[in-house]
């Protein structure tokens, strides 16, 4: 197992550098300039905005510039009284460092940004994720059971519907409706701001109900077709027909042979889910203006933010590239079937 691991992390090495390239070159070709939009007054001058570009590394070819964010440089200098001119010789380490660099935006620590925002986006994305496996597989369940019934159709149905609908239009059209029609629930924000007092678990819950289904949709959609597949193929197997021949009433043959079996290639998808979690969230946290990973990803784009965008990539490629070696961990673990050297 040991070994297994080694190799997979050791794979996971030039994927994760060429996540990297292709998200610095999707960001130097993309149109717009960030000095620009920092110095968007008719009194900026040349040389001032020359000094800035020198300053955040922009004036060096874009090989250079992806080397320095890797590895640091020792000429950068640093803005010491905030009106976006470098004064101060100074020093920056690099991603392989441990320094992410400072927003361009916000003239703050990247990683100070992206802490902040982590705990909202995983309280949504881990609902999302534990809401749609629950569903998902227990719907997929019911359709392989009750095959071709009213109960499969219906089922068939919803997942269908769950794989077409667009989230930001399904988000939209609830805000209409269960926020504005019917003002039955809140549809932005994590937390009423006009409450007095400390955490309200009821406030925080209500303001979940609406991001937390939209985000889970896909999830039920898909894995309830997943697992019914899998269920039925599982359910025309030698051994369950021999647990029938032996007398075992029929509930004891779907939870304990049928069951069991047909989740094992369910349960894999978790890894890859926790993964997407950020990826997920990105719509859904702009539509609702919930103020996680996704909304800053959005903020730093539309403001040409570079460090605070490759920061966030670093972020999210790390969380998938985990999410997968569970999955694969996950597999071996629970089917002893597979040895893997």
């Amino acid at each position: 197992m040991f070994k297994y691991l080694q190799r997979r992390v050791i794979q996971a090495i030039p994927t994760f550098f060429g996540v990297t390239i292709l998200s610095y070159l999707v960001i130097l070709t993309a149109p717009g300039d960030p000095v620009a939009m920092i110095t968007f007054s008719p009194r900026a001058d040349k040389a001032t905005i020359d000094l800035m570009r020198r300053q955040l590394g922009l004036d060096q070819p874009p090989i250079l510039q992806y080397v320095y964010w890797l590895v640091g440089n020792d000429w950068t200098t640093i803005d010491t009284d905030g009106d976006g001119v470098g004064e101060t010789p100074g020093q920056r380490r690099g991603l392989l460092r441990g320094d992410f660099g400072n927003s361009i935006k916000q003239k703050r620590p990247v990683m100070d940004l992206i802490a902040q925002r982590v705990p909202a986006t995983l309280r949504l994305g881990v609902a999302a994720l534990i809401i749609g496996f629950l569903m998902g597989v227990v719907l997929g369940v019911l359709a392989a059971v009750f095959h071709r019934t009213w109960v499969d159709q219906v089922i068939r149905i919803i997942s269908v519907i769950g794989n077409a609908v667009p989230q930001f239009w399904l988000g939209l059209l609830l805000i209409i409706i269960f926020g504005v029609q019917l003002d039955i629930l809140p549809i932005s924000g994590m937390q009423n701001i006009t409450r007095r007092g400390g955490f309200d678990l009821g406030d925080a819950l209500r303001h979940m109900v609406l991001p937390v289904f939209v985000l889970s949709l896909n999830w039920i959609a898909f894995l309830s077709r997943f697992t019914r597949t899998q269920m039925l193929e599982v359910l025309q197997q030698d051994y369950v027909r021999t647990a029938y021949a032996k007398g075992l009433q029929t509930k004891v043959v779907w939870l304990r042979h049928a069951l069991k079996n047909g989740l094992l290639p369910v349960a894999t998808f978790l890894g890859p889910a926790i993964g997407t979690v950020l990826a997920g969230a990105v719509i859904i946290e702009q539509v609702f203006q919930w103020p996680g990973m996704g909304k800053l990803i959005i903020d730093a784009v539309f403001s040409r933010d570079y460090p605070l965008v490759m920061g966030s990539v670093v972020i999210a490629s790390i969380m998938f590239i985990v999410g997968v070696l569970l999955s694969d961990v996950m597999y071996v673990v629970l089917d002893p079937r597979i040895r893997l050297e």
